[in-house]
Protein backbone atom coordinates (compact mmCIF):
# COMPACT_ATOMS: atom_id res chain seq x y z
CA UNK A 1 0.00 0.00 0.00
CA UNK A 2 1.29 3.47 -0.98
CA UNK A 3 1.91 5.77 2.00
CA UNK A 4 -0.22 8.88 2.17
CA UNK A 5 2.80 11.13 1.76
CA UNK A 6 3.95 9.45 -1.43
CA UNK A 7 0.40 9.44 -2.81
CA UNK A 8 0.15 13.16 -2.21
CA UNK A 9 3.47 13.74 -3.95
CA UNK A 10 2.30 11.63 -6.89
CA UNK A 11 -0.93 13.61 -7.17
CA UNK A 12 0.96 16.91 -7.03
CA UNK A 13 3.42 15.67 -9.65
CA UNK A 14 0.61 14.67 -12.01
CA UNK A 15 -1.11 18.02 -11.45
CA UNK A 16 2.12 19.90 -12.15
CA UNK A 17 2.69 17.84 -15.29
CA UNK A 18 -0.80 18.63 -16.56
CA UNK A 19 -0.33 22.33 -15.80
CA UNK A 20 3.02 22.41 -17.59
CA UNK A 21 1.64 20.54 -20.60
CA UNK A 22 -1.12 23.14 -20.85
CA UNK A 23 1.30 26.00 -20.35
CA UNK A 24 3.62 25.01 -23.17
CA UNK A 25 2.27 25.96 -26.59
CA UNK A 26 3.79 25.31 -30.02
CA UNK A 27 2.45 27.10 -33.08
CA UNK A 28 3.33 26.37 -36.72
CA UNK A 29 4.73 28.97 -39.10
CA UNK A 30 1.37 29.31 -40.87
CA UNK A 31 -0.60 29.79 -37.63
CA UNK A 32 -1.05 32.39 -34.91
CA UNK A 33 -2.68 32.16 -31.47
CA UNK A 34 -4.89 34.91 -30.05
CA UNK A 35 -4.62 34.91 -26.23
CA UNK A 36 -7.35 36.07 -23.85
CA UNK A 37 -6.41 36.52 -20.18
CA UNK A 38 -9.40 36.47 -17.87
CA UNK A 39 -11.58 37.34 -20.87
CA UNK A 40 -9.51 40.29 -22.05
CA UNK A 41 -7.40 40.32 -25.20
CA UNK A 42 -3.80 39.76 -24.15
CA UNK A 43 -2.06 39.54 -27.50
CA UNK A 44 -1.13 37.35 -30.46
CA UNK A 45 1.62 34.74 -30.25
CA UNK A 46 3.47 32.58 -32.75
CA UNK A 47 5.08 30.99 -34.54
CA UNK A 48 7.24 28.75 -32.36
CA UNK A 49 7.27 27.93 -28.63
CA UNK A 50 5.67 30.11 -25.95
CA UNK A 51 4.01 29.77 -22.55
CA UNK A 52 0.58 30.64 -21.23
CA UNK A 53 -0.99 30.56 -17.79
CA UNK A 54 -3.39 27.60 -17.67
CA UNK A 55 -6.93 28.28 -16.51
CA UNK A 56 -6.24 32.03 -16.61
CA UNK A 57 -5.42 32.19 -20.34
CA UNK A 58 -7.64 31.08 -23.22
CA UNK A 59 -6.20 30.61 -26.70
CA UNK A 60 -7.81 30.71 -30.17
CA UNK A 61 -5.74 29.34 -33.05
CA UNK A 62 -6.04 31.08 -36.44
CA UNK A 63 -4.58 29.89 -39.77
CA UNK A 64 -2.81 32.34 -42.07
CA UNK A 65 -2.80 30.28 -45.25
CA UNK A 66 -4.98 31.10 -48.26
CA UNK A 67 -8.45 29.57 -47.92
CA UNK A 68 -10.71 28.62 -50.84
CA UNK A 69 -14.45 29.25 -50.79
CA UNK A 70 -16.49 27.37 -53.37
CA UNK A 71 -19.47 29.66 -53.93
CA UNK A 72 -22.48 27.53 -54.99
CA UNK A 73 -24.53 28.46 -58.04
CA UNK A 74 -26.45 31.69 -57.54
CA UNK A 75 -29.57 32.30 -59.63
CA UNK A 76 -29.47 35.95 -60.66
CA UNK A 77 -31.53 38.21 -62.94
CA UNK A 78 -29.22 40.41 -64.99
CA UNK A 79 -29.80 44.08 -65.75
CA UNK A 80 -31.53 43.17 -69.03
CA UNK A 81 -33.87 40.70 -67.25
CA UNK A 82 -32.13 37.45 -68.21
CA UNK A 83 -32.02 34.68 -65.60
CA UNK A 84 -28.57 33.09 -65.22
CA UNK A 85 -26.94 30.69 -62.76
CA UNK A 86 -23.42 31.72 -61.76
CA UNK A 87 -20.88 30.08 -59.47
CA UNK A 88 -17.42 31.24 -58.42
CA UNK A 89 -14.33 30.52 -56.34
CA UNK A 90 -13.10 33.01 -53.74
CA UNK A 91 -9.57 33.01 -52.29
CA UNK A 92 -8.85 34.81 -49.02
CA UNK A 93 -6.48 34.79 -46.05
CA UNK A 94 -6.33 36.21 -42.54
CA UNK A 95 -3.91 39.11 -42.20
CA UNK A 96 -4.93 40.24 -38.69
CA UNK A 97 -5.75 37.30 -36.37
CA UNK A 98 -6.86 39.59 -33.54
CA UNK A 99 -9.55 41.30 -35.62
CA UNK A 100 -10.60 38.03 -37.26
CA UNK A 101 -11.44 36.66 -33.79
CA UNK A 102 -12.80 39.82 -32.14
CA UNK A 103 -14.64 41.67 -34.91
CA UNK A 104 -16.77 38.82 -36.28
CA UNK A 105 -18.17 35.70 -34.66
CA UNK A 106 -17.20 33.27 -37.41
CA UNK A 107 -15.06 34.88 -40.10
CA UNK A 108 -15.16 31.79 -42.33
CA UNK A 109 -18.96 31.64 -42.47
CA UNK A 110 -19.24 35.44 -42.71
CA UNK A 111 -16.83 35.62 -45.65
CA UNK A 112 -18.61 32.78 -47.45
CA UNK A 113 -22.06 34.37 -47.01
CA UNK A 114 -20.77 37.78 -48.06
CA UNK A 115 -19.24 36.25 -51.20
CA UNK A 116 -22.62 34.88 -52.27
CA UNK A 117 -24.51 38.14 -51.76
CA UNK A 118 -21.79 40.22 -53.45
CA UNK A 119 -21.76 37.91 -56.47
CA UNK A 120 -25.52 38.27 -56.85
CA UNK A 121 -25.43 42.04 -56.41
CA UNK A 122 -22.70 42.59 -59.00
CA UNK A 123 -24.18 40.28 -61.65
CA UNK A 124 -27.62 41.84 -61.13
CA UNK A 125 -26.26 45.24 -62.20
CA UNK A 126 -24.70 44.00 -65.45
CA UNK A 127 -26.22 43.05 -68.80
CA UNK A 128 -25.85 39.50 -70.08
CA UNK A 129 -23.45 40.40 -72.90
CA UNK A 130 -21.05 41.95 -70.40
CA UNK A 131 -21.38 38.97 -68.03
CA UNK A 132 -20.25 36.70 -70.86
CA UNK A 133 -17.54 38.91 -72.34
CA UNK A 134 -16.09 40.86 -69.40
CA UNK A 135 -15.38 38.18 -66.81
CA UNK A 136 -11.99 39.55 -65.80
CA UNK A 137 -13.47 42.98 -65.06
CA UNK A 138 -16.33 41.41 -63.08
CA UNK A 139 -13.90 39.24 -61.10
CA UNK A 140 -11.86 42.30 -60.20
CA UNK A 141 -14.97 44.27 -59.21
CA UNK A 142 -16.18 41.48 -56.89
CA UNK A 143 -12.71 41.12 -55.38
CA UNK A 144 -12.44 44.84 -54.63
CA UNK A 145 -15.89 44.92 -53.01
CA UNK A 146 -15.23 41.84 -50.87
CA UNK A 147 -11.83 43.18 -49.86
CA UNK A 148 -13.45 46.42 -48.71
CA UNK A 149 -16.19 44.62 -46.77
CA UNK A 150 -13.85 42.14 -45.04
CA UNK A 151 -11.03 44.55 -44.22
CA UNK A 152 -12.49 45.40 -40.76
CA UNK A 153 -12.39 41.66 -39.99
CA UNK A 154 -8.68 41.38 -40.78
CA UNK A 155 -9.43 39.41 -43.96
CA UNK A 156 -7.72 39.92 -47.34
CA UNK A 157 -9.52 38.64 -50.46
CA UNK A 158 -6.72 37.73 -52.88
CA UNK A 159 -8.63 36.49 -55.92
CA UNK A 160 -12.10 35.87 -57.35
CA UNK A 161 -12.84 33.61 -60.32
CA UNK A 162 -16.24 33.13 -61.93
CA UNK A 163 -16.45 29.59 -63.25
CA UNK A 164 -19.71 28.84 -65.06
CA UNK A 165 -22.49 31.04 -66.38
CA UNK A 166 -25.49 28.87 -67.23
CA UNK A 167 -28.32 30.21 -69.37
CA UNK A 168 -31.72 28.70 -70.16
CA UNK A 169 -31.95 26.81 -73.48
CA UNK A 170 -34.67 29.13 -74.78
CA UNK A 171 -32.49 32.14 -74.10
CA UNK A 172 -29.52 30.45 -75.78
CA UNK A 173 -31.55 29.99 -78.97
CA UNK A 174 -32.64 33.62 -78.82
CA UNK A 175 -29.02 34.72 -78.42
CA UNK A 176 -27.98 32.58 -81.41
CA UNK A 177 -30.70 34.16 -83.56
CA UNK A 178 -29.65 37.62 -82.45
CA UNK A 179 -26.02 36.88 -83.31
CA UNK A 180 -27.04 35.62 -86.76
CA UNK A 181 -29.11 38.75 -87.34
CA UNK A 182 -26.16 40.92 -86.32
CA UNK A 183 -23.86 39.10 -88.75
CA UNK A 184 -26.37 39.53 -91.58
CA UNK A 185 -26.74 43.20 -90.69
CA UNK A 186 -22.97 43.74 -90.82
CA UNK A 187 -22.75 41.91 -94.17
CA UNK A 188 -25.44 44.14 -95.65
CA UNK A 189 -23.73 47.25 -94.36
CA UNK A 190 -20.41 46.16 -95.88
CA UNK A 191 -22.11 45.39 -99.23
CA UNK A 192 -23.90 48.74 -99.23
CA UNK A 193 -20.67 50.57 -98.43
CA UNK A 194 -18.95 48.76 -101.29
CA UNK A 195 -21.70 49.68 -103.76
CA UNK A 196 -21.63 53.28 -102.55
CA UNK A 197 -17.86 53.50 -103.01
CA UNK A 198 -18.13 51.96 -106.49
CA UNK A 199 -20.83 54.47 -107.45
CA UNK A 200 -18.65 57.31 -106.20
CA UNK A 201 -15.73 56.05 -108.30
CA UNK A 202 -17.95 55.79 -111.39
CA UNK A 203 -19.22 59.29 -110.75
CA UNK A 204 -15.66 60.61 -110.56
CA UNK A 205 -14.73 58.73 -113.75
CA UNK A 206 -17.73 60.20 -115.59
CA UNK A 207 -16.67 63.70 -114.59
CA UNK A 208 -13.14 63.00 -115.82
CA UNK A 209 -14.38 61.69 -119.21
CA UNK A 210 -16.57 64.76 -119.56
CA UNK A 211 -13.72 67.14 -118.82
CA UNK A 212 -11.11 65.30 -120.94
CA UNK A 213 -12.83 63.58 -123.92
CA UNK A 214 -9.59 61.96 -125.10
CA UNK A 215 -9.66 59.72 -122.05
CA UNK A 216 -12.76 58.02 -123.46
CA UNK A 217 -10.80 57.07 -126.60
CA UNK A 218 -7.88 55.82 -124.53
CA UNK A 219 -10.21 53.69 -122.44
CA UNK A 220 -11.81 52.32 -125.61
CA UNK A 221 -8.43 51.34 -127.04
CA UNK A 222 -7.46 49.67 -123.79
CA UNK A 223 -10.70 47.67 -123.79
CA UNK A 224 -10.15 46.60 -127.42
CA UNK A 225 -6.63 45.47 -126.61
CA UNK A 226 -7.89 43.36 -123.73
CA UNK A 227 -10.63 41.76 -125.86
CA UNK A 228 -8.23 41.01 -128.73
CA UNK A 229 -6.15 38.80 -126.43
CA UNK A 230 -9.04 36.33 -126.26
CA UNK A 231 -8.25 34.91 -129.79
CA UNK A 232 -9.21 35.48 -133.43
CA UNK A 233 -11.80 38.09 -132.83
CA UNK A 234 -12.85 41.00 -135.00
CA UNK A 235 -13.59 44.04 -132.88
CA UNK A 236 -15.56 46.89 -134.38
CA UNK A 237 -15.44 50.13 -132.44
CA UNK A 238 -18.02 52.80 -132.55
CA UNK A 239 -15.75 55.03 -134.66
CA UNK A 240 -15.35 52.46 -137.51
CA UNK A 241 -17.28 53.45 -140.68
CA UNK A 242 -19.41 51.12 -142.73
CA UNK A 243 -16.84 50.86 -145.60
CA UNK A 244 -14.22 49.58 -143.26
CA UNK A 245 -16.70 47.07 -141.85
CA UNK A 246 -17.48 45.74 -145.35
CA UNK A 247 -13.78 45.44 -146.22
CA UNK A 248 -13.06 43.53 -143.05
CA UNK A 249 -16.02 41.23 -143.70
CA UNK A 250 -14.78 40.50 -147.25
CA UNK A 251 -11.26 39.78 -146.04
CA UNK A 252 -12.59 37.47 -143.40
CA UNK A 253 -14.66 35.57 -146.00
CA UNK A 254 -11.59 35.01 -148.19
CA UNK A 255 -9.66 33.63 -145.22
CA UNK A 256 -12.47 31.20 -144.55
Amino acid sequence: MVPNGELLILIVAVFVFIILSKAIQIVNEYERVVIFRLGRLSGVKGPGLFFIIPIVDTVVKVGLRVVTIDVPKQVVITKDNVTVAVDAVIYYKVIDPSRAVNEVENYRYATSSLSQTTLRDVIGQIELDDVLSKREEINLQIQELLDTYTDPWGIKVTNVTMRDVNIDETMLRAIAKQAEAEREKRARIILAEGEFNAAEKMKDAAKLYEQVPVTIKLRELQTLAEISREGNMIVVSGSTNMGDIAAMSKAFSKQS
